[in-house]
């Protein structure tokens, strides 16, 4: 029997997650669950799930989970510091899908303990890739992405040596305002960022889709995980969003990953990986489909992408100050305080700002250096803010 641990067990990736193990929860020792706000949904699901701790990482939520477990004899904790050391707590395979750069610490603890790590938080190797894969190699860990993209690369990759890749291409949907006039993004709400064409996801994620941080972000995992330069990774815009990456090799072949917009896919393969066993996903009917079609990504609309070739060139530190700047300003975004493309502006001004700073630019990737460097950004990102209103 395997045991599991899942960190953002109450999010849609978290949520696909426990779909694809409670058919088979026999197999399954459930150790942990970690999740937000929604206390009744990490309650019920710890119930079911049969496990062993449930932790809500807001402590003014701890009452509210204690007295929904009570009688069932699960553990029940909250707070930074229980995430952290519910990730101490050995186990074969933990999910990894904390959204934001709360995700690392308990990544990096679960890493410490050998345990298989399926990868779905965007900003661990955004913000310490180097960091987080260097405790994998030093205890004998293995990541797994989650990120339907880096899945997609991870698979066409199978069988390949690096040496022989040539390019990597990561698509988008394009998000909610892919065909907006672009005069008209300044006055973009948040309801209407808030709804996708394509995918199922939280609010947050779904506003970085419709501003393309989301990719920005993935751009500079590909560059981590893959170890590649930036220069071979390239975006294409995909409406239908059943081809998730390819990757292009020095003998002209395009190595294809074709699926439905389910993350369960991406889930499925790191929750059973190295074996490909069946998963209750859709299957596709190209002659239905029709067509599949490609647009290069408009950088007037889209100008995380740059923002993120930006920090893959200057190294070091400046992917803790691009995320942390980017959560501040979607924080404003969603809070009201900003309008849709000061986003793109908050980022920038912080990125600028601290880019003249030697110990951004060349300081080595530790966590209190991640941590510092975060924690600056989000005060320069405010400031930023500040600024706009």
């Amino acid at each position: 029997m395997r045991q599991i641990t899942l960190f953002g067990a109450t999010g849609s990736v978290g949520q696909s997650a426990i779909d694809l193990i409670e058919r088979d929860l026999d197999n399954y020792d459930v150790v942990a669950l970690t999740g937000g706000r929604n206390i009744s949904k990490l309650a019920d699901d710890a119930k079911r799930l049969g496990a062993d701790l449930a932790v809500t990482c807001y402590d003014e939520c701890y009452a509210e989970l204690k007295d929904l477990l009570s009688g069932t004899g699960i553990e029940v904790a909250s707070g930074d510091a229980a995430i952290a050391d519910a990730a101490a707590r050995p186990v074969d395979w933990a999910l990894s899908a904390i959204v934001g750069s709360a995700g690392l610490v308990p990544g990096l603890e679960a890493l410490a303990h050998g345990t298989t790590l399926a990868l779905a938080n965007k900003e661990s190797l955004v913000t310490a890739g180097p960091l987080l894969l260097g405790r994998a190699k030093a205890h004998g860990a293995t990541i797994l992405p989650v990120d339907s993209e880096h899945s997609a690369v991870f698979q066409a990759l199978v069988g390949e040596h690096m040496a022989a890749v040539e390019r990597v291409i990561i698509t988008a949907s394009g998000g909610a305002f892919r065909d907006w006039p672009l005069e008209n993004l300044a006055t973009a709400t948040l309801a209407q960022a808030s709804s996708h064409p394509n995918w199922d996801m939280g609010q947050r994620i779904t506003i970085d889709s419709a501003s393309m941080f989301n990719k920005a972000m993935e751009l500079i995992e590909t560059k981590e995980f893959f170890g590649i330069g930036h220069e071979m990774i390239e975006v294409l815009v995909h409406r239908e969003s059943t081809i998730h990456a390819m990757v292009g090799f020095n003998d002209g072949a395009l190595m294809a990953h074709v699926g439905p917009p389910d993350m369960r896919h991406a889930i499925g393969y790191a929750l059973h990986w190295p074996e490909r066993r069946a998963l209750p996903v859709e299957r596709l009917d190209f002659a239905k489909i029709g067509k599949l079609t490609f647009e290069a990504p408009d950088t007037q609309r889209y100008p995380a992408l740059d923002l993120a070739h930006q920090v893959m060139e200057t190294g070091g530190l400046s992917g803790a100050v691009f995320n942390a700047a980017k959560e501040r300003a979607l924080d404003g975004f969603i809070d009201g305080q900003i309008g849709f493309l000061d986003m793109a502006n908050v980022v920038a001004e912080t990125l600028n700002k601290m880019s003249s700073d030697q110990a951004i630019t060349t300081g080595a990737i530790t966590l209190d250096n991640v941590l510092e460097t975060d924690k600056l950004a989000r005060i320069h990102a405010a400031e930023a803010i500040a600024k706009l209103g």
